[in-house]
């Protein structure tokens, strides 16, 4: 292929360098390589090797994206992967999430865990919406699952009641028919199922029988 007659570190970027093959440039890549591969000047590059070093360079700029992303918000596995799919190949991203994944930068256990406390603790949202957004991040079912299990249904229920209490502070001089309406739709639009809407209801109102939610 040629023999590199010149290896210039870049002036705006300290961490990549420039490869000159012949005396004419021929690619940038991150300095790092140039210790991992052991390229000096002098030394022939054969396709095999600049292969390998492609690969290596696209895997390094595909791991950096994601550690930026990473650097703003949590993110799920698949949510990683298709922010890198428009630019990377599969077997790239294959590597980024499995030094992603070592590292514990993704985790989606973990991930799922922290929406569930912050939703419940801090939104005091219901399991269904719960679930709804850890599906927005793509979470596998599976973990969703494990992870709505492990809600406190007392909690739940409080955290409803709070809600609805709220709310009938604000609708209480309404008609009680259509206040009761309007409660059970908030409630429901935040994630509560039906047995708890009723049971907060039922605190609320009196003889509540007549209406439904």
């Amino acid at each position: 292929m040629g023999i590199i007659t010149k290896i210039e570190s870049q002036k705006k970027r300290d961490d990549r360098v420039n490869i000159y093959i012949d005396e004419k440039f021929f690619m940038a890549i991150y300095k790092e390589l140039v210790f991992t591969f052991n390229l000096k000047k002098g030394q022939e590059i054969d396709p095999n090797n600049l292969k390998s070093i492609l690969d290596n360079e696209m895997y390094m700029k595909a791991k950096n994206k994601a550690l930026s992303i990473l650097s703003k918000a949590s993110q799920s596995e698949k949510q990683i992967r298709q922010k890198l799919a428009k630019d990377y190949e599969e077997d790239t991203i294959d590597r980024v999430i499995e030094f992603l994944q070592k590292y514990k930068f993704v985790d989606d256990e973990d991930l799922a865990s922290r929406i569930v406390n912050t939703n419940v603790n801090l939104n005091k949202y219901g399991k269904n919406k719960i679930k709804q957004n850890l599906y927005n991040k793509g979470i596998e079912k599976s973990i969703i699952e494990t992870a709505i299990d492990d809600i406190d249904t007392d909690k739940e229920f409080e955290n409803a009641l709070y809600l609805g209490k709220k709310r009938y502070e604000r609708l209480k001089n309404e008609d009680s028919r259509k206040a009761y309406q309007k409660i059970g739709n908030h409630l429901a639009y935040k994630g509560f199922n039906y047995d708890i809407i009723k049971k907060v209801l039922n605190k609320l109102f009196n003889d509540v029988d007549e209406y439904s939610c």
